[in-house]
C-alpha cells in the first residue's frame, strides 16, 4: 500500500475546503427559519448578489441584525427604491410596511449579505 506524505493530504483538504467556500458563496438567495412562536418569527436570510428576494411584505415591524453587512436596495412594486448599509454586526430596526404595498431586496454589493431578522408578531 503506497503512504501519503502528511503535506499532501493536508493540501487536498485545504484544496477541497476553498471549493466548498466558492460553491457557497455561488448559492442562490435563501431563507432559514430559525424560531417561531405566537410572539416572534425569527428567519436567516442570504441575500446573494444578482439573487433578489422576490416581491413580499412584512405586516409586523422588525429587528435585523446584520451577520455579514453590505448595502442592500429596497425596491417597491412602483419602482421606487431606498438603499440600507447594514453594517456588521449591528442591528437595525424596520417598521411594518404600509398597507398594500410589497417590496423586493436587492444586494447592492459583489457579497452576500446575511442578516438574522426578528419579526415582532403582536406589532402592527
Amino acid at each position: 500500500m503506497k503512504k501519503f506524505p502528511l503535506r499532501r493530504i493536508a493540501l487536498a483538504v485545504l484544496m477541497f475546503l476553498a471549493v466548498g467556500m466558492v460553491r457557497s458563496e455561488n448559492s442562490q438567495t435563501q431563507r432559514f427559519p430559525q424560531f417561531d412562536n405566537e410572539d416572534v418569527k425569527v428567519w436567516k436570510s442570504v441575500v446573494m448578489p444578482n439573487s433578489p428576494l422576490t416581491m413580499h411584505r412584512h405586516d409586523h415591524p422588525r429587528v435585523i441584525i446584520a451577520l455579514r453587512g453590505g448595502t442592500m436596495k429596497i425596491v417597491t412594486q412602483d419602482g421606487k427604491s431606498e438603499e440600507h448599509v447594514w453594517e456588521t454586526g449591528k442591528a437595525y430596526w424596520l417598521p411594518a410596511n404600509a398597507p398594500n404595498t410589497q417590496h423586493a431586496d436587492v444586494n447592492a454589493g459583489d457579497q452576500a449579505i446575511e442578516v438574522m431578522v426578528v419579526e415582532l408578531e403582536k406589532e402592527q
